[in-house]
Parts: structure tokens; C-alpha cells; sequence
């Protein structure tokens, strides 16, 4: 039987502070073969206007295919000889435990590994080309590595399956690709060549299942991809007799194998927190919590050891996508939400592993890593432009009360700061936990911690600026409130619009120290009723929000849609935002036409999980709980990555917690914000999209920006800074609306031919085109080394001393002590100029 079983580890007290990282399918290599009766030893076929498949014999069979206006540059392209089609069934266990996830590929029941291609042809009709033939497995085991035509044809089909794979035009850049199979069947011990001899079989019915399969992902899920559980009773002890009898199970495993380069880096993957190039390595595309330490220690060790996989790796995220470019000028994504793994373990090759049984996708075609993000996000959709005021100055994250905003709010006006918004996320109010202070999940105002809460919105508004507060699709309990005068969760209860569990009852998840219902966005009562909670907290004046939360969907729920859970669970997060982009499309098209409103009242809110197409439906991304420490994986350096990883993913607007959000007080682990670091970090987010404070989970451990006069000044400083550039900043704005580039860049975007630019991670990057930052992202640390890139016409100049850097593909060593960091500006540029000049403006300069 090919099994799906999970398994909760939630209140679990001593763990494996080394877990393994999740178990897929060993790399599967298979022959390519084809009958040269049958085929041509060499020939083109279009794919649509712009786009041809070249067909070639020599050296075992390749595909590769080219956009017209490169004909011969190959912008995908299969190993040859080699088959780049196989699937198989195999048992699945998922371990879960507080929206961690660990899935394991488990015992292999069938896997048909080789291929035949026994046609090519274009389906006029359809304007596609279909690639069809079988795919199976021989029973004779092979000596060695061996994968030739020869070695394989003196085996026996043990089993195979018809596939059909269709290439079809999508638009000018894109070509979009469909997996399918036929039901496996036994190869009853007759020889390949008699067994596989060409047949005819039509591609007709495959067509009418994709094109249902597509109408009805555009309404909506309504149980359109289903797990299948089949028994396979094949005896080892009888093969023969089991054989005349057994039922083979359904695939629910696919791969698609096509070819790479040594050289060739792969960038992308959605927002990842280790790693910028992701050749040889496996890159597994699951929504989930990015985990505590993720790899550094030894605080990954601790977490894991008290909380199962707590600690993550350097794989987990918020925010993947399966989409990837490389240094090579090639691109690819997946479509739908099954879970998938990308192997580029391989020096000569892609593998992808595709929990399901089918597989689409699209190729796409660019000259250049800008190129290619526009291609991608003009079919993923782009975010709406942000409004003025959340992009004009600081976004104050801070907690405590009306008395605390107030006299915060005093202090910062005394030094000018520049201050767009107040982000109280304990409006709710606040609970002691074991890991510190916790909100209560009731989506309304505490009227004890926050008295006067209208007035204090209406006198912060009249000094224009707003007020921000905090939410997420799950409710907890209210019995230990008081003063409730909602109470969310009984009112979910009754409306039925919560998660259930296989019993049918609240699943309550889990979740740090508390359980919570988790919203269930498949019942059609579910977006209007949380819209009115909006509404709500709207109608006091609140002009944004943190949306936060949705990765962790169960994949032993049980959804009101009836669909497969598994599949469910990356889509969550993009039904989550999509619940708060109505609302706000919604709340700006009832203003039309209103007297005295103010065309930049717009709301805001931002998310931390998301999936391919989150970025159409939020209004900005944060990057979640970065340790308040100086580590690589989950650290300050972590924060760059994840900005400049995710912009290449699409995730036009991205920011950190200024200073980290997660500190750590237990005996012998001690993770505590330190001031340097909080300074440091302010500099790094002066030049991301939102300048915004977070008081972390231990407010009382942590420095803070108003712990001091250093701490108030410096605050007020990158605040200038963070202004000074704000024209430029509208500029980027509106281009990442119109073409989907990020604000924050790495330089692998713009010089792409630069090898040495392609070797960078966190060290420096990018805001737009005319500016580059090199952050101080090591502890006691007053220099930086900086790369001047290859292919630049102009200089840089260093903003503090106005220095100017002639040299390309050159490395410097540059003074960047505290309030001072490595800025530079193209000389002579418009836009360099005027930062410089609103800096003296700020009398920063």
C-alpha cells in the first residue's frame, strides 16, 4: 500500500537537537529510447509563434528548446540519452510539530524509471507539441552505473505506463509545459522491444482533463487534486501468481530530469534565509516555520532539543516559490501547489520531484535577470503600489499602552524623527508565557491597555500618523480575558468556518504555548466574516496591519472544500492574503466619491508567509523572526538574504524586524539584542522599503531604540537617512508595480556577467540601480570590504567622504563606523546628487 501518514510530535520534551532533513527519493536516472524507424535523426517543430523544439538522435536522443529570437541559444533542454520523464509510488510520512514539518519520501512500491519516445507531433488544433510514448521499468539489475540502450533492452518490462507530455505557448516569452500519465500496468515478463513496440493512442482525453483541471483552479479548489491511497498486493514470494492478480498502485510521485552546467548557479527558490546559489544542493518548496537558529548554533541545538525541529534548517522558510533562474539566462516554475523538491545535486543536471501525478509548468525566456523577473511577474501577478505614507518615514513598533505611545511619541518629535506610523501589535492585549509576551488572539482593542483608544488614533492622525495593529487567521480560547466584548473564537465555533480535524471536530493546532482554530478559507462564510472584523478595527481609524501567520495548515486537516490537505497547505497563505486584499480593494472602492477624504489614506498590511503568487496579493512582506544575533542563518546576515533572495522570487517589497525579533534566556543560552547590534541593524533598514522597530518576544532582555539618548539619536538619524531617499524610493515603487523588480537588489540583476558578483550573498546589494550598500554585519567590526562591479560606465562615490572609486571588479576597504555606514552613489547621477543634498538638508551630511 502506498501509504500517507502523519505523525505529531507537538508536546514531545526531549528530541534529537540533530534531526534529519527531510527524506525524498534517491536521484533517478533511467535510459531514453526511441525507435529511428519511427523518429527522424534530426528536426524542428514550432511551439506556437515564438518558440521551436529542436529534436536530435546523436548521442541517445536529446530535446531542446529555443526562442526565435536566439535560435541557437537553448533555454531548456534534456540530457542525451538520458530519459527525462519518470514517475513512481512511494509511502509518505510527514512529522509535524508547531508548523514545522519534516516530509519523508518512505518505501518505494513501483518506479518506472526509463522512457521510450514513440512520437512527436504538433497538435494543430491545440497550437501544441506533444511528446508521447511509455515510461517503465526492466527487472534485470544493471552492473554499475550503466544506463545504456543495450544494458536496458535485455531486461524485462516489469511495468509501464503511457505518458504524455505537451509543450504549448503561453504567450511571447513563456512556454508552458503538462505532465500526464496513464495507469500503470505489468509488463508480464515479455521483452522490451516486443513489449513496447509503437502503438497509437490518442492525446484527446488529456486534453479535455487539462483544460478541466485549469477552469477549475481559476473558480477555485473544490477538491480538485485528491490523495489516492491504492493497496498493491504484488507477493515477493510468488511473483508470477501475484502478478495475474494484483492491482498496481497510482503514481504520486513525478520527475521531470533535464540538463544543467557545472558553472551554472541557481538563484531564486523564494525567500531564502542561507544560501543565494543553490547548485548542489536540494531544494525542498514547502510552507513552514523558518525555525530558531536554522543551523547556527548553539542555539539551533537547544531549540531542537526542547521543541521538535524547532530549530529549522538552512532549507526552511516562510515564502518559498518554485521558481528559479540561473546565471545562464534560464528560468522555470512550477505551477500549482503540490509539495515539490528541486535536486541540483547533480553537476549535469536538474531533477525535480513532484509529490502528485501530474506535473505543469512554464519555461521562460529572457536576456537578462531583470528580463526574466518581468516575464515571471507579469504572469504571477505584481503588488500595488504602496502609498506615501507608509514609505515617508519610521514604522514605531512598539508595545505598553496609550501612557507609553505618548510619551514615546514625545521623544521622538524632540529629535525630528521623521515617523510615518505607530505599530501597537498588543493592541489586543498581552499574556506572560513561557517564551515571553504573547498577544491574546481576539481581534479587538484591549480597552484596559490601550484607554482612549479613538482619540489616541484621532491625535496621532491629526500629526499624520497612523496607526497600525496586528491579526492572523487563527483564535484562541477567552475564558482567562477579561473585559471581551467579542468573543472571536465562540463566534467561529458557531459559524463552523474553522479547520476540522478527521473527527470533525476543532482542530486545535498547537502553537508556542497555547492552541489555537485555524480559519478555514475554503467555506464560503469565512472571507465575509473576517472582512467585518476588519472593518472594525478600520472604523476606529486603524489604517494597517500585520497579517501575520499561515504556514502552519495541518496536512491531516480536514477543509470544507473536501480537498487534499497536503496540496492545501502552500495555498493557504496566499488565500490568507488574498481575504486582505479584497477587503482593502473593497474599503477603497466604497470612499470613491466621498467629500474630504484624503487620497493617501490607503491601507496597508503586511505578511511574512506566502507562496508563488503571494506577492499580487499582498501589499509588502516582513521576513519574520530573525534571531537578535550576528549569525549567518538566522541572523542579521540571514535578513539580507531573505531581502535579496525573495526580490529575485518576485517579493517586490521586503523589510526585517530592525534589531531581530527572537531572544533566548535560558541557562547556558543566552541571546539577548545587544546595542551594537540594534545600531547596526537600523543602518541595514534605513535602505529597505519600510523602516519599521520590532520590541522582539523579550522586550525587557532587548535594547531598544529608545533604551538611551545613543539608541533615541541613532533611531533618529537612520530615519533621516531612510527619508532622504524617499523620492527614489516612490520611483522604485512604482516600477516593482509595473515590472515586478524588487527595491532592494542583489547585483547578480544588474551585472550578470560578472562572476564575481555572482559568488555574493549578504554582503552587499542594491536599492534600485543607483545606490550600493554594504551593511556591517559582524560584531565590533568599523570596516567593510567593497566590490566595485565589472561592466560600469560610471564611478562610485562614497556618500560621508565624497571619495570617488574608479575602479571596476576591483575590491576596497572602506571606514563604516556606527552612524556612518559603506553608502555609495553613481557619480554625476540626478539621483545621487539629490540624496546628498536632502542628507545636508537632514544636517546628517
Amino acid at each position: 500500500m502506498a501509504t500517507f501518514k502523519t505523525t505529531k510530535k507537538h508536546h514531545k520534551h526531549i528530541n534529537n537537537p540533530f534531526p534529519s532533513k527531510p527524506k525524498t527519493l534517491p536521484f533517478i536516472k533511467g535510459a531514453l529510447i526511441f525507435d529511428p524507424h519511427t523518429l527522424p535523426p534530426h528536426r524542428i517543430y514550432d511551439i506556437g509563434l515564438d518558440f521551436h523544439l529542436n529534436w536530435s538522435s546523436d548521442n541517445g536522443g536529446s530535446l531542446s528548446i529555443h526562442h526565435n529570437s536566439h535560435p541557437t541559444r537553448s533555454i531548456w533542454s534534456t540530457v542525451p540519452g538520458r530519459a527525462f520523464v519518470s514517475a513512481g509510488a512511494a509511502d509518505t510520512e510527514v512529522e509535524e510539530s508547531r508548523g514545522s514539518f519534516l516530509i519523508k519520501d518512505g518505501e518505494i512500491h513501483l518506479l518506472c524509471n526509463h522512457q521510450t519516445i514513440e512520437e512527436i507531433r504538433i497538435i494543430q488544433q491545440e497550437s501544441s507539441l506533444l511528446i508521447k510514448g511509455r515510461i517503465f521499468s526492466v527487472r534485470e539489475k544493471k552492473k554499475g552505473n550503466q544506463e545504456s540502450f543495450e544494458v536496458v533492452e535485455k531486461g524485462q518490462v516489469a511495468f509501464y505506463a503511457k505518458y504524455w507530455m505537451v509543450f504549448d505557448q503561453r504567450n511571447c516569452n513563456q512556454v508552458g509545459f503538462r505532465l500526464r500519465f496513464g495507469k500503470p500496468s505489468f509488463g508480464q515478463k515479455q521483452k522490451l522491444k516486443q513489449k513496447l513496440s509503437p502503438k497509437s493512442y490518442g492525446y484527446k482525453g488529456f486534453g479535455r482533463k487539462v483544460g478541466r483541471i485549469r477552469r477549475v483552479r481559476v473558480v477555485g479548489w473544490c477538491g480538485c487534486f485528491s490523495r489516492k491511497r491504492v493497496v498493491v498486493s504484488a507477493s515477493q514470494e510468488d511473483e508470477n501468481a501475484a502478478m495475474k492478480n494484483a492491482i498496481l498502485p497510482d503514481f504520486n510521485r513525478v520527475c521531470v530530469t533535464y540538463s544543467s552546467e557545472k558553472n551554472e548557479r541557481f538563484f531564486g527558490f523564494g525567500e531564502q534565509f542561507s544560501h543565494m546559489d543553490f547548485k548542489g544542493r536540494k531544494v525542498p518548496i514547502f510552507v513552514q516555520e523558518q525555525g530558531i537558529g536554522r543551523g547556527d548554533q548553539p542555539i539551533t541545538f537547544a531549540a531542537n532539543l526542547v521543541s521538535f525541529r524547532a530549530g529549522g534548517d538552512d532549507s526552511t522558510t516562510y515564502a518559498p516559490s518554485p521558481f528559479y533562474m540561473t546565471s545562464k539566462m534560464k528560468s522555470l516554475y512550477l505551477e500549482g501547489y503540490n509539495y515539490s523538491v528541486f535536486d541540483l545535486t547533480k553537476d549535469d543536471c536538474v531533477q525535480i520531484q513532484i509529490h502528485g501525478d501530474t506535473i505543469e509548468g512554464r519555461i521562460l525566456n529572457g536576456n537578462s535577470p531583470v528580463e526574466l523577473i518581468e516575464h515571471f511577474t507579469e504572469t504571477i501577478g505584481r503588488p500595488e503600489k504602496l502609498p506615501d505614507w507608509i514609505i515617508s518615514g519610521a514604522v514605531v513598533g512598539m508595545q505598553g499602552g496609550t501612557d507609553k505611545v505618548r510619551s514615546i511619541l514625545d521623544e521622538l518629535r524632540a529629535k525630528d524623527t521623521p515617523i510615518s506610523a505607530f505599530w501597537l501589535q498588543d493592541w489586543v492585549g498581552q499574556r506572560k508565557t513561557v517564551i515571553g509576551s504573547q498577544l491574546w488572539w481576539n481581534w479587538e482593542v484591549d480597552s484596559h491597555r490601550y484607554s482612549g483608544w479613538k482619540q489616541l488614533i484621532e491625535d496621532l492622525s491629526a500629526q499624520h500618523i497612523k496607526v497600525m495593529t496586528y491579526c492572523n487567521p487563527c483564535l484562541t480560547p477567552m475564558g482567562e480575558k477579561r473585559n471581551v466584548r467579542r468573543n472571536l473564537f465562540e463566534e467561529a465555533v458557531k459559524s463552523d468556518i474553522l479547520v476540522k480535524d478527521s473527527e470533525g471536530g476543532i482542530y486545535m493546532v498547537p502553537n508556542t504555548a497555547f492552541d489555537v482554530g485555524m480559519l478555514d478559507f475554503t467555506h464560503p462564510k469565512t472571507a465575509g466574516w473576517f472582512k467585518q472584523i476588519l472593518q472594525e478595527m478600520v472604523d476606529d481609524g486603524v489604517r494597517g496591519w500585520m497579517a501575520d501567520f499561515g504556514e502552519g495548515l495541518p496536512v491531516d486537516a480536514c477543509l470544507y472544500s473536501g480537498e487534499d490537505p497536503m496540496t492545501a497547505h502552500n495555498r493557504y497563505p496566499e488565500l490568507w492574503a488574498k481575504i486582505n486584499r479584497e477587503f482593502v480593494e473593497e474599503w477603497k472602492a466604497s470612499r470613491i466619491g466621498k467629500a474630504k477624504e484624503d487620497p493617501q489614506e490607503d491601507l496597508v498590511f503586511f505578511m511574512r508567509a506566502g507562496f508563488r503568487e503571494s506577492p499580487k496579493w499582498a501589499s509588502l512582506f516582513w521576513e519574520g523572526d530573525q534571531m537578535v544575533s550576528w549569525q549567518a542563518n538566522d541572523g542579521i546576515k540571514s535578513a539580507v538574504l531573505g531581502l535579496l533572495t525573495s526580490g529575485i522570487s518576485g517579493y517586490a517589497f521586503n523589510h526585517s524586524d530592525i534589531g531581530g525579533y527572537c531572544s533566548v534566556s535560558l541557562p547556558f543560552f543566552k541571546y539577548q539584542r545587544s546595542e551594537e547590534l540594534l545600531l547596526r541593524w537600523m543602518e541595514l533598514n534605513a535602505f529597505t522599503t519600510v523602516f519599521r522597530t520590532h520590541e522582539g518576544n523579550k522586550p525587557s532582555c532587548n535594547s531598544q531604540f529608545y533604551s538611551n539618548q545613543r539608541t533615541l539619536s541613532h533611531f533618529s538619524r537612520c530615519a533621516k537617512i531612510y527619508k532622504a531617499w524617499k523620492f527614489y524610493r516612490i520611483e522604485l515603487v512604482k516600477e516593482a508595480s509595473e515590472k515586478g523588480l524588487p527595491v532592494c537588489r542583489h547585483l547578480f540583476l544588474h551585472y550578470p556577467e560578472d562572476e564575481y558578483v555572482q559568488t555574493l550573498t549578504y554582503e552587499q546589494f542594491l536599492v534600485g540601480t543607483e545606490i550600493l550598500v554594504v551593511p556591517v554585519l559582524d560584531k565590533g567590526k568599523g570596516v567593510v570590504k567593497v566590490y566595485f562591479p565589472q561592466s560600469e560606465s560610471c564611478s562610485w562615490k562614497h556618500v560621508w567622504t565624497g571619495k570617488i572609486y574608479p575602479k571596476q571588479g576591483t575590491e576596497s576597504w572602506v571606514e563604516a563606523q556606527i552612524g556612518y555606514p559603506a553608502i555609495f552613489v553613481k557619480e554625476g547621477s540626478k539621483i545621487g546628487e539629490t540624496f546628498l543634498r536632502n542628507l545636508k538638508a537632514y544636517d546628517i551630511l
